[in-house]
Parts: structure tokens; C-alpha cells; sequence
């Protein structure tokens, strides 16, 4: 089994999630009291934070890259980012380690390939769904990528920063992110991409009928995957 290098913290009930189900996957392939060989680090999520609202992506990328250089000194074979906005300086992290990043975007253009999608919608952190880093890179796979309104932006932004980081989980909001979902759909999308880990922890596939494609999920199989090959 090769190990996987995470870096976390952005924010921890996103690493968590990854932690967690990485280790319920290896078992369930593997058997008995297998759990997956993870080298880990985690960043403060209020210091990044802070450093990408004043679009320091140079600080952003430094601190990710140190952290990585750390995680691959650790013995990882191949390395995840746990969030989706900081995947504005994958590139610059990838130069600085000489182990692969298992880059978000590409696992989640594969799934919707895979489900033979023209057109797929993502939601998120305004900052994935306003700026195109993340949404390029899917799209240079062949898809078409949306994102919703921008007067969607603000209220979805809300419910991930002030509850789900946080681990609040309420009904209220699930209502408002499924018709969202649904609205995405009604426009033209073959799918919505939950591009927030966050969003897993609110919508499941149970609650809409819409193909939905949850990152983390398949981030966490992509890295199995890899692992376990």
C-alpha cells in the first residue's frame, strides 16, 4: 500500500471527512483491520483564509508548499489538497515537491465523463465559483462548466463559512441548496459538481434527483485507488 500525503485544515471538518473515509475505504477493500498509511499536516484555516482575502496568493502558496515538503519528507507517495479554493496554488505546490498532486479538478472532470456529461454545474465558496482556476481546469478535460447566479453566491457562502465549517447541518439550509441544485438543472446542467466539501456533509444524492458529483468523495476513491493499485 503506498501512503497518501494530506494536507489539511482548510477547513478540519473537511480533513476529517477525508481522514475518516479514506480509512473506512481501506478496510472495505482490504479487510479486516486495514486502515490506510496517511502522512498528514494541517494548516490554520483562519491564516489562510485571511491571506487569500488579500489576494496574497504568494504567502497562500509558500504555506501550502511547506506543508506538502513536510508530508512528502513523511514518506507520502502522492499528495491531496483537502479543500477546493486553495487549489488556486496547487500548481505552485506541485513545483515545489517532487510528488504528484492528485489534483481535484481532474478526478471530478473523470467522474463526469464517465457519466458521458456535456454540460455539469458547480457550487461552492464564491471564490471557486467566481474565479475560473478551478473551472478551467475541468472544462479543459471538455466539459462545459456553470455556476450559478451571482446573486446565489453570497447566501451559499454564508451557509458553508458560518455553518458547515462549524458542523452545523440544518434542514433550512439543505431545502435552499437542493433547489439551487434543482434550478441548476432546470437550466441546462447534466449534473452539479459539490465542489465544497463542506456541501457532502448537507446534500446527499438521496435528497435530489439530479446526478450530483461530491468531491471529496471522489477525491477519497481517486486516492485509493492510486493507493491501493
Amino acid at each position: 500500500m503506498k501512503t497518501i500525503g494530506l494536507i489539511g485544515g482548510m477547513s478540519w471538518e473537511s480533513s476529517a471527512v477525508y481522514y475518516r473515509d479514506l480509512n473506512l475505504g481501506a478496510e472495505s477493500r482490504e479487510g479486516g483491520l486495514t486502515s490506510a498509511k496517511i502522512a498528514m499536516t494541517s494548516v490554520n484555516f483562519a491564516e489562510v483564509t485571511a491571506l487569500q482575502e488579500q489576494e496574497d496568493w504568494d504567502s497562500v502558496a509558500e504555506i501550502l508548499s511547506t506543508a506538502g515538503r513536510a508530508v512528502e519528507a513523511a514518506g507520502a507517495d502522492f499528495l491531496l489538497l483537502c479543500t477546493t479554493t486553495f487549489h488556486r496554488v496547487a500548481e505552485q505546490v506541485q513545483e515545489s515537491i517532487d510528488i504528484p498532486v492528485l489534483h481535484l479538478a481532474d478526478v471530478i472532470a473523470e467522474a463526469c465523463k464517465a457519466h458521458r456529461l456535456e454540460s455539469v454545474a458547480l457550487i461552492g465558496t464564491t471564490f471557486a465559483m467566481s474565479r475560473t482556476f478551478f473551472t478551467d481546469r475541468i472544462a479543459s478535460h471538455g466539459l462545459n462548466v456553470v455556476v450559478p447566479d451571482e446573486a446565489d453566491h453570497e447566501w451559499l457562502n454564508t451557509i458553508i463559512y458560518e455553518e458547515l465549517v462549524h458542523g452545523k447541518v440544518l434542514d433550512a439550509s439543505r431545502r435552499k441548496v437542493v433547489k439551487l441544485i434543482e434550478d441548476l438543472w432546470d437550466q441546462g446542467a447534466g449534473g452539479v459538481i459539490l465542489g465544497c466539501t463542506e456541501l457532502e456533509l448537507l446534500v446527499k444524492q438521496t435528497d435530489v434527483e439530479v446526478p450530483i458529483f461530491p468531491g471529496t468523495t471522489l477525491h477519497v476513491k481517486a486516492a485509493l485507488d492510486a493507493a491501493l493499485s
